[in-house]
């Protein structure tokens, strides 16, 4: 963040505060008091909103260096919930001490800005792709955002273990469970994936770029 030593040593002793979490773990539910923002450090996490008949629907995952819980701010209270998928670490960093070093240190403000930014850019993007296309579109297009954000975190350039349940990636996608796994069948039965359990490997990235209309963009 461009920040000195005696400046990092005084951001991480007031904001990060580590937290293991569980599988299966909530992190916070909707409704709930604001009183932290939570940076991923490893896991993988889901947010969701329920409901008035129990039924969630999943709005986003989160991986590590993802950050949650800015959709309480405007209200002081969280508009979803976040559960964990898998074991996993979390950064809790209580709003109070986050608002009071960005006003002391630009670098701080600029860098949740940034993240916030980043968010909104990544939840249009997902209205695109559930408004324009088609059940395997929303599938490779998908595969391919995931692949590309474990990538940007030193992950394989082609394959990938997926946290989430089919049922999950429906709710998500805005689709019906048998229709993902179909779609995942027709996408392994034309060559363009492999997929075994949750273990799924790319193996046309510029077919699957094409089916999901996004760029193609050769991996090193």
């Amino acid at each position: 963040m461009g920040l000195n030593a005696g400046e990092l040593e005084r951001v991480q002793k007031l904001i990060f505060v580590l937290r293991p979490v569980k599988k299966g773990q909530i992190l916070f539910q909707a409704g709930q008091k604001f009183h932290e923002i939570f940076a991923v450090r490893s896991g993988c996490f889901r947010s969701g909103v329920v409901s008035r008949d129990g039924d969630l629907s999943v709005t986003g995952f989160q991986l590590p260096g993802d950050m949650v819980g800015f959709d309480g701010i405007a209200s002081m209270r969280y508009v979803c919930e976040v559960q964990a998928l898998e074991d996993g670490e979390v950064c809790a960093m209580p709003f109070e001490h986050v608002a009071a070093l960005s006003r002391e240190l630009p670098q701080v403000q600029r860098v949740f800005l940034q993240v916030m930014s980043e968010q909104m850019v990544h939840d249009r993007e997902v209205l695109v792709m559930v408004g324009s296309l088609k059940a395997e579109e929303r599938i490779a297009a998908f595969l391919l955002k995931l692949l590309d954000r474990m990538i940007a975190r030193g992950f394989s350039a082609s394959a990938l273990v997926l946290p989430m349940s089919r049922h999950d990636i429906a709710s998500f996608l805005g689709l019906k469970t048998e229709t993902v796994s179909r779609a995942f069948a027709d996408l392994i039965a034309t060559g363009l994936i492999e997929a075994h359990q949750r273990s799924v490997t790319v193996l046309n990235r510029r077919a699957l770029s094409a089916m999901a209309k996004m760029p193609f963009a050769a991996m090193e």
